[in-house]
């Protein structure tokens, strides 16, 4: 049987998160015995990003209370197979900064962003039940200065093409608005 997969594609403060979060809420309200799980990616490598980790947590336990959290910033595809079931939502979020742990890690050597992206896929393709990722858009503005930026726009880009063949349904966020592009045949 197969799930429906949907990626959320959007800019900073676009509301992915929030239409994420949504269809979580959703899901959790349609049966009583329906399970649903963020994967949570982000690494609070600074102050301020400990401060905006810890304010997610709390705005999500009061939009979603029944969504448990993950934190799992790089075994992405493992985690996906682990959670996933039929009676279970998995929401990744997200994408981006998955692929930034794995790139451009701050110790140790940086993962392929070729590699990362077929085990993310495999896992979509193998997941038995619905999952709902959420990523950034940003190759939409100009060409960023630097070697290393270039390559992740395009590793990201690269990323979210083969994710979103992978998935049923693909909206693009922008002002807090869903624009469909791609549904379920």
């Amino acid at each position: 049987m197969r799930f429906e997969r949907e990626l959320i594609l959007g800019g900073q403060k676009s509301g992915k998160s929030r239409r994420a979060e949504m269809a979580a809420a959703a899901w959790l309200a349609a049966d009583a015995a329906r399970d649903a799980v963020l994967i949570a990616t982000a690494q609070p490598h600074d102050a301020e990003m400990h401060e905006r980790i810890a304010r997610h947590r709390v705005d999500r336990a009061a939009r979603v209370p029944g969504l448990r959290t993950v934190e799992e910033p790089l075994a992405l595809p493992g985690t996906i197979a682990a959670l996933s079931a039929p009676g279970t939502l998995v929401v990744v979020d997200c994408l981006t900064l998955w692929l930034t742990n794995l790139t451009m890690p701050l110790h140790g050597a940086p993962a392929d962003a070729d590699d990362a992206a077929a085990s993310l896929v495999a896992a979509l393709h193998d997941a038995r039940g619905p999952v709902v990722l959420v990523g950034n858009e940003i190759g939409l503005g100009v060409i960023p200065l630097g070697r290393e930026v270039r390559a992740f726009v395009d590793a990201l880009g690269q990323l979210n093409q083969a994710v979103a063949a992978a998935c049923d349904r693909v909206t693009l966020m922008a002002a807090g608005l869903p624009l469909t592009l791609k549904e379920p045949a």
